[in-house]
Parts: C-alpha cells; structure tokens; sequence
C-alpha cells in the first residue's frame, strides 16, 4: 500500500536539529476563540516525542482560507496559545510574521533551545505561494529546518508549498504519528479489509463520490448509498423523486454502478424509505414515505426507519466498516435520525470502525460515540482521495524507509 513504508519520527534522530512540522491546526473558531481543539490534541503524540528527543520543533500549518492577504481573525496566534497550555512547562513561542517566514522568524529559530517549540504564523498569509506550491516560499520553510516531518494528514491531498513543495529542499523528511496512524487504518480497511467490509456513503452530491464508489465496488461486500445522493440512484431505477436534489448527468452511471454491482456479488443497499419534506426547512412539514413512492412537490431529506433497520443489519455483522458522509441533512433535528441509527449501529458493532472526516465524524463526536469508533480520520478530502485509492500529494513526497 502507497505510504506504509515511509521513514517515520521513529526512523531519525533529531537531538539538537531543527525540525519543521507540517501540523493541521485548522481549528474551527469563533469570536478569536478555538470551539474544538480536536486537531491540535491530534498532533500531540509527534509534537512530544520531538521535543522529548531534544529536538527543535518548528511548527506550521494553515488556518482557513484567508482571501485578502494577512487578517487577524485567521492568526494562529490562539491555536499556539492553546498549545502552550496543553504541553507546558515546554517553552512554546509564537513568531507573529505576516510573512510566515522573515529575518524575526529566522532569529528566534537560531535562539532556539534543544525541546523548545517555535509556531509560524498562517501559510496561507502567503496566499498563492502556498496554494500553488510557490518554490520560493518553499524554499525560505525548507531554509529553517534539518528535518522536515508532515503531520497534517487533513491536507495531505493538496501539493502546497508547506505540504509538498518543502520537501524538495530538506534532506531529511518523515511521517509523523498521525500520519502515520491514518495511512495504516484507511490503508488497511482498503487493500487488506477484515471481511465483511462494508461501506456506507453519504452526502450530497453522487459526483464527490464516483470515483469512491468505483473504487469500492472493487474492494467491498456491501455499499450502502445514503444522503442526498440516493435521490440520483432512485431516478436511475425509474422512481419519482419529488424535488429531490438529483444531478441528471450521473443518472447513466447510477445505473452503471447498480448493474456492476449486481454482476459483482456485492450487496448494494439503498434507502427503501425516506423522510420527505415540503421545502429545504429545519422545520418544515414532514412525512415518512417508500423510496418508490415521493409525492411531487415533496423532497427527500433524510432515510426512513425501515432504511434504518436495513443499514443496521447490514453494519451488525461487518468486520470493517468504512464510513464517510451522513444519511441525511443531520444538522436538523427532524432530519437526523438516519445519521444518528447509523452511527449508533457503527458503534454498536465489533467492526473495525473508520470513520472519513467531516460531517460524519461531527456527528459521531456530538453523539458521544466517538470513543468507541478505532479510529476517526482527521481529513474529509484526504480520507475520500484514499478511499478513490489516490496516492496523496502530501505522502508521495515523503522518503522511503
């Protein structure tokens, strides 16, 4: 599998050397202060290990998308002071540069003590040079350190300056804990599954996930299709679908996927009800209809309690579970429930549970499963890029042990 033999914080020594970490701290904020601190807890385990082996640890990542340049609100100054409190009495020292990397930033790395922790401010203040890999800027990151260690699975599957193009310029690169941790469980659960292995889509859109679903249909016993998506697989079987979301131009491949599927052996369960509502409402008029039978000027959002009990069957026995997007608009209350039967079947069952970022890993942590989930990826787009069994970017660069 692509990125189990990469060199790993275990494979070097860093004692009195510089190391640059790509970490993802793109926390989610409000007001200046950090709702969920999730992501920085995540890169713990690298961060002490570091500074533990006497390394100098120099920390970067990005935080939202910034468009006009530098702003405050998208410093990463709280998410350093966050970290601070959660590894002190390690000295953690934040070097506000719009510039990310400068003559004030070059100072403090060379005033560094062995097991100190130095955070950059923002990569994106750099704005294009970092989403379109800029060498330049990849050069003056790569110019900091001896080491360069990626940690940031969540933007593994984007080739920026501070991801991929960093690399080019620092001898020395490995994987980091959590890296390392979802390579070996989304890797796992794709080429060497504990059988049955099911996979449950959800989301909007059948186009996120075509490749994904191609992907799996080589790879798994049951795909579960739920989310907005289904409404595209019901049309391909010729059901109204009221004012469902539906994309018309993936309707032949619905069908495709339906049909090789079947000559496959591969259980393909999609929603046999649904809850339909009369407008795109948290709280609007609802009802509980079959899949083949949506009245018109209703919309699907959300699959119906015998769908539940379906995909709860069909997770019972399963020996990998692969999870990624909810079954319906779960921010709602109303339209919740088939996101949370699912969640709560994942949980319930002895699978191997792997859950692909985003909503459905929202929605498990709000619901108090997360403890009993083996493991909950930390990046939406990279985990899918995965599942498509892509070689991402942010790995493929990486030295080989």
């Amino acid at each position: 599998m692509a990125g189990l033999n990469k060199v790993t914080v275990d494979d070097i020594d860093v004692k009195g050397k510089k190391v640059l970490v790509r970490v993802d701290f793109n926390v989610p904020m409000k007001d200046g202060v950090i709702t969920n601190d999730n992501r920085i807890q995540a890169a713990l385990p690298t961060i002490k290990k570091l500074v533990s082996e006497g390394g100098k640890v120099i920390l970067c990542s990005h935080l939202g998308k910034p468009k006009n340049g530098p702003e405050a609100k998208f410093s990463l100054k709280a998410a350093a002071e966050r970290l601070a409190e959660l590894v002190a009495p390690t000295k953690v020292t934040f070097v506000p540069s719009d510039k990310v990397v400068d003559d004030s930033v070059k100072a403090a790395v060379d005033a560094m003590q062995d097991g100190e922790i130095i955070v950059l401010e923002n990569t994106r203040f750099r704005g294009a040079e970092e989403t379109k890999n800029g060498e330049e800027f990849s050069k003056e990151l790569a110019s900091l350190a001896d080491v360069f260690v990626m940690d940031a699975f969540g933007s593994a599957h984007r080739a920026h300056a501070s991801t991929a193009g960093v690399t080019k310029f620092v001898k020395t690169t490995a994987v980091g804990y959590l890296m390392q941790k979802e390579i070996q469980f989304l890797g796992n659960a794709v080429e060497d599954p504990v059988r049955p292995f099911v996979a449950i889509l959800g989301g909007a859109k059948v186009a996120d996930k075509l490749n994904v679903i191609s992907n799996l249909l080589e790879k798994c016993d049951t795909l579960i299709i739920g989310g907005g998506m289904a409404y595209t697989f019901f049309k391909a079987l010729g059901h109204e679908i009221g004012t469902s979301i539906c994309e018309d131009d993936k309707v032949e491949l619905a069908k495709e996927m339906m049909d090789k599927a079947k000559a496959k052996g591969i259980n393909f369960l999609i929603p046999v009800d649904n809850v339909v509502a009369t407008e795109y409402s948290a709280d609007s008029e609802w009802k509980i209809v079959d899949s083949d039978d949506i009245p018109e000027g209703w919309m699907g959002l959300d699959i119906g309690p015998k769908s539940r009990e379906l995909f709860a069957n069909a997770v019972k026995n399963a020996g990998t579970v692969v999870w990624n997007g909810p079954m319906g608009v779960s921010e709602w209350e109303n339209f919740a429930n088939g996101t949370i039967a699912v969640a709560k079947a994942v949980a319930d069952s002895n699978a191997i549970s792997i859950i692909g970022g985003g909503d459905s890993a929202a929605a498990v942590e709000k619901l108090g499963f997360a403890d009993k989930m083996t493991h909950i990826s930390t990046g939406g787009g990279a985990s899918l890029e995965f599942l498509e069994g892509l070689e991402l970017p942010g790995i493929a660069c990486l030295n080989e042990k």
